[in-house]
């Protein structure tokens, strides 16, 4: 049974985080305040001390508006995400999410559900080129200041901004959804992203900040043109960085790698049959003699002249017990150590991403062109790409998150990645619904918004993806949702009419919206997975939602009976 009171807001962080405070160091809390002095005589406690900075010339890296980030950052969100079935593919199935709006808003509304679920966060934000922003935060509500924005249509302005707020508008936007992505990742879970030289200055030192300077993996380069462009005045600029920082670096200690080609796995030639796969055969030696031989099943191997067995008496016949050293029937040859491929990691990343092996722009461009047409995206970044993170950082089921999609190459890579390794992530993106400029070839063939463009990309990738590798079972689809206000009513009495304004209030749903819109809120108030599927049932003409097979049981209805309210326990 839930419990939990459902306020119409998102999770609140800066509560949730005074909680853990007060759990952690409750002596330092007096009624409503904080005593800093008594934190920092529990900080300095230890073996390792803590000091408080309060040197005014201390290392620290600000802009104007910059406090107004981490506020906005913090502040729930009211509004709601709600279903859009006809826009959506295999609605009732798939574990995929789409959803449109401002991206701000909508990582406010997955905080309670997400938080510390997702594995692997890859974005490309806007790159800081001179012009106006589409995100354009408000921080007093930022909710109705989308949906102000919505009604006009989102565009980007070609204004050139003034030289004092280039870098300070950029910041104010990425920082507080930084902050909010931080969140949800995972303890092992990663972000990447892509960015070029304009501010790949600042958007490091604001994730040393946000997410620490000892969680930094590295700054990868991609190789994003395979021949010199005349793009910049001086040089010809054919790379672009992807930084990439972990949620705790310690844990992923065992990832990065990638698979090993099929020629260095012919390596592993030999296999017993014995369901521990193939294996090789390497030298057992190693410096000076250890002083014994080796005796089994009445053979003696003796210990090579001026060399030693690489492991001790014990070690070595508990790696024969367990199977792990090759015995040979001749004992004038020597045993060897059975290296398997099963235990093999991988070959190690490196930083530099040449095209020849991730993809390069122009040919990522054509192959989007073939799928669904000359339209507005310019530098789409490659399926390849993308894979190749996927690759380093993710298996089986995980969650990858994108809230700047864009042309949707991410759910076209975790759509490929689990075909070529039989894989089940799942995918959520995340897009403005921008405006396509009405002169364009988008715009002509009937894509109003990029939503459109990047909605429709999945819906053929996948049926292509089908068709080249007969995969049916493959998850292809998503459930799209769009950013609104809550689809509650606000209280909000004229005490002139105060009857009339009482007795329209016995409906609780906004005009427009409907039940099934609700118990989406619900779900998502109460952090409850949003793509679980909802059964309806009646009972004595009263309707009732199981979520996910009976997890949350739904009536909206008025006058619920006791018999009712039995069925809902029956239900459960």
């Amino acid at each position: 049974m839930i419990e939990t009171k459902l306020d119409g807001k998102t999770k609140d962080i800066v509560s949730e985080n005074i909680s853990k405070m007060k759990n952690l160091f409750p002596e330092v809390f007096q009624e409503d305040t904080i005593d800093f002095d008594k934190l920092k005589q529990l900080l300095n406690g230890g073996g390792e001390k803590y000091e408080v900075n309060a040197d005014d010339e201390r290392y620290n890296f600000t802009w104007k508006g910059k406090t107004e980030s981490i506020q906005i950052a913090q502040t729930p969100s009211t509004g709601t995400l709600r279903p859009c079935k006809e826009e959506s593919k295999n609605w009732d199935t798939t574990q995929n999410l789409y959803i449109e709006g401002d991206n701000l808003e909508v990582l406010k509304l997955l905080q309670k559900t997400y938080s510390g679920k997702i594995k692997m966060i890859y974005i490309d934000p806007p790159y800081n080129i001179g012009k106006d922003f589409v995100y354009k935060d408000n921080y007093r509500d930022n909710l109705e200041n989308y949906i102000e924005q919505d009604e006009n249509g989102f565009k980007t302005s070609s204004k050139q901004e003034t030289s004092g707020r280039y870098h300070t508008n950029w910041l104010n936007m990425m920082y507080p959804r930084l902050k909010l992505a931080r969140n949800l990742l995972k303890d092992d879970g990663v972000i990447f992203i892509s960015i070029d030289d304009h501010e790949d200055y600042n958007l490091r030192v604001i994730c040393n900040e946000i997410f620490g300077e000892n969680n930094f993996v590295c700054e990868f380069i991609w190789q994003k043109t395979y021949s010199p462009k005349n793009n910049n005045k001086y040089v010809s600029v054919d790379h672009e960085m992807i930084l990439c920082y972990a949620r705790i670096l310690s844990n992923i200690k065992k990832f990065f790698r990638l698979p090993r080609d099929e020629k260095a796995n012919s390596m592993y030639k030999y296999d017993d049959n014995d369901g521990k796969g193939r294996y090789r055969l390497s030298d057992l030696t190693i410096g000076k003699p250890k002083g014994y031989d080796i005796e089994w099943n009445g053979k003696i191997y003796p210990e090579p002249k001026n060399l030693g067995w690489r492991y001790t008496k014990e070690n070595m016949y508990k790696l024969i017990e367990e199977g792990k050293i090759y015995l040979p029937e001749d004992t004038s040859k020597r045993p060897s150590y059975k290296r398997y491929l099963s235990e093999v990691e991988g070959i190690i990343s490196k930083t530099i991403l040449p095209y020849n092996e991730v993809g390069h722009t122009d040919k990522s461009r054509k192959n989007l062109n073939k799928l669904i047409g000359d339209y507005i995206f310019d530098y789409p970044k490659p399926v390849d790409l993308i894979m190749r993170f996927l690759t380093l950082t993710t298996k089986d089921d995980d969650i990858i998150l994108d809230f700047f999609s864009g042309s949707s190459t991410t759910a076209h890579a975790v759509m490929k990645k689990n075909v070529e390794d039989n894989g089940n992530r799942k995918f959520i993106l995340v897009q403005l619904p921008e405006q396509t400029d009405e002169k364009s070839e988008a715009y002509k063939a009937g894509f109003s918004n990029i939503c459109e463009i990047g909605k429709e990309r999945i819906r053929r990738a996948g049926d292509k993806i089908i068709e080249e590798t007969g995969n049916s079972d493959l998850d292809i689809g998503f459930k799209v949702f769009k950013l609104d206000s809550s689809n509650i009513m606000k209280w909000n009495p004229d005490y002139n009419n105060l009857k009339n304004n009482l007795l329209a209030q016995t409906d609780n749903l906004v005009d427009g919206r409907n039940n099934l819109d609700l118990v989406y809120e619900i779900m998502l108030k109460y952090g409850i997975d949003i793509t679980l599927p909802i059964d309806e049932y009646k009972n004595d003409g009263y309707k009732l939602y199981s979520v996910g097979a009976g997890a949350l049981i739904i009536c909206l209805d008025d006058m619920i009976t006791k018999d009712v309210a039995n069925s809902i326990v029956d239900l459960k």
